[in-house]
């Protein structure tokens, strides 16, 4: 790649940047962290895969208009 092209300029901002960075990586890491938490681990334990549980493969859709349908 071109060190005058603008992709390679945009990656050297960013890259330069982020090298440079005290606090940020820091920041990152938390961020990281917590959307691993949230995706990962809370998904498992408390959120179940609803239709799964309560449908047969390939009526998902029927079981989610009887659903609406009764809550009215």
């Amino acid at each position: 790649m071109r060190k005058d092209s603008f992709w390679y300029r945009f990656f050297d901002l960013y890259y330069d940047g982020f090298c440079h960075m005290t606090l940020g990586k820091t920041l990152w890491a938390i961020i990281i962290i917590k959307l691993f938490i949230m995706f990962a681990i809370l998904r498992v334990f408390f959120f179940p895969n609803f239709l799964k549980e309560n449908t047969i493969k390939g009526n998902e859709a029927n079981f989610i208009e009887k659903e609406l349908i009764k809550r009215q």
